[in-house]
């Protein structure tokens, strides 16, 4: 008996020191993502925590997480048995934030100002319902076919796509939401924000504010080889500089996400490991930084909040959208973009337009070209903070597509050649889900064009 006493109490030592060794680090990054998540999904999207649980936090280890709801505070938090508790509040304006002990929950803060346009125009261009409209040239049957397989049947839970929506010519031709979902739901896009971001640098250099072949404005860079670094490298995710992004592990990533208070600042203070445009490394870290950049670009935090809505976002009415701060009041211009499908269509249609807004020139012509021109560092595959298929990553949908890509499968892809934007959001990417199969069905219903 006092053996087994003996193995019983070193096996439960073992177990707590395995735990201890690879799962008590991470409880941070549980607790945070769960926290932020269930805050965001409830406050911004009016989600139930149960909806949230079931589907954004259904992830490997997210879903140990313990959450509750605090409807009057307007915040949400979580933990992992009952060890490293954290809390995301919500701001009107702001979204959800994760926050730590240290920040000031009373502190004043300013909120972007929005603008929403009352034309009487019918979608993309106004708030009305979309006219209407069979294209003799596409096969219907085909097209409502392809979009319906990218959904899970009644028993499945594979595919997990939340919503499609396919525009022609700037028409709807097909539209379709999984169950809970709808064309007023808002979804999180994920680093489909990162090229909202690169838009913004596009309008400044429209105007003449700013040269994206410029050095980067950073004094912490001046006085070593970092200060070589331009706005374009870091714009095509190839400055050299130090980044790990692994969602698998504890990484910079992770620890800027789920512990920053400025994430501004996180790659900024990373070293170069080799010169400028001669490695592509994806990193989250570089896009925050180019955040931090263009609120430099303004006098006061509030011109900087107003910029993002007022040049772009409200412009082109996207008025569903919220891009959500850090704790230090910076948008998190990685990650945290919330819009309804149909909003994030109009994001590609801008694009598809080449700049052009129903007769304003947002963009440049000039910054789409440069958007989808492959880095030489990425095999065809990334330009100027978008996504391309250059290379033939999907080899049944046409070159000259590229598109707006995050996690869980996020998609807005747009296909000049085809006069054609695809959105996707759901919940698993490749290879759990046929990206290239839907595509290739949704452009082969357009063959009799």
């Amino acid at each position: 008996m006092k053996k087994l006493f003996k193995f019983v109490g070193f096996a439960s030592f073992i177990g707590i020191f395995y735990f201890g060794f690879t799962t008590y680090p991470k409880l941070d990054l549980i607790s945070g993502f769960s926290a932020k998540s269930i805050a965001s999904g409830h406050f911004i999207d009016n989600r139930s925590q149960q909806m949230i649980e079931k589907g954004d936090n259904d992830i490997d280890m997210i879903d140990l997480a313990k959450n509750k709801i605090d409807d009057a505070g307007k915040f949400a938090d979580a933990s992992v048995y009952g060890l490293k508790e954290r809390k995301a509040i919500y701001r009107e304006g702001l979204g959800a934030t994760l926050i730590n002990d240290d920040f000031d929950v009373t502190k004043p803060y300013e909120v972007p100002k929005r603008t929403k346009s009352n034309n009487n125009l019918p979608f993309p261009y106004g708030n009305n319902e979309p006219k209407d409209t069979v294209f003799s040239t596409i096969d219907y049957t085909k097209l409502n076919a392809a979009v319906a397989n990218a959904f899970d049947k009644t028993t499945e839970i594979k595919k997990r796509t939340r919503s499609i929506l396919v525009i022609y010519k700037d028409k709807i031709i097909a539209e379709k939401y999984d169950s809970g979902f709808d064309k007023n739901s808002k979804i999180l896009g994920w680093s489909m924000t990162k090229s909202i971001t690169s838009a913004l640098f596009g309008i400044l250099q429209k105007q003449g504010k700013y040269d994206i072949d410029d050095s980067a404005p950073i004094p912490e860079w001046a006085n070593d080889k970092r200060k070589l670094i331009t706005t374009s490298d870091l714009l095509h995710m190839n400055s050299g500089l130090q980044w790990v992004e692994d969602y698998k592990t504890i990484c910079d990533a992770t620890k800027m996400l789920f512990q920053a208070e400025d994430m501004t600042r996180v790659q900024l203070e990373k070293p170069a490991e080799i010169k400028p445009n001669m490695r592509w490394n994806y990193s989250s870290g570089t896009t925050n930084l180019l955040s931090g950049i263009l609120r430099k670009q303004f006098k006061t935090h509030q011109e900087y909040l107003d910029f993002w809505y007022s040049a772009l976002i409200d412009k082109i009415g996207m008025n569903s959208m919220v891009v959500e701060t850090d704790m230090a009041g910076n948008y998190v211009g990685s990650s945290y973009g919330w819009a309804t499908t149909r909003d994030w269509s109009k994001f590609g249609l801008l694009y598809l337009h080449k700049g052009n807004w129903n007769g304003e020139q947002i963009l440049d012509e000039s910054w789409i070209k440069y958007t989808t021109t492959p880095t030489n560092t990425s095999n065809g595959r990334y330009g100027g903070h978008f996504w391309l298929n250059a290379s033939g990553h999907f080899p049944d949908v046409p070159r000259d597509m590229y598109y707006c890509s995050g996690f869980q499968g996020q998609m807005v892809a747009i296909i000049p050649s085809l006069d054609l934007v695809i959105v996707r959001m759901g919940l698993t990417e490749e290879p759990e889900f046929d990206f290239n199969g839907m595509l290739k069905g949704i452009v082969g219903s357009l063959e009799k064009n």
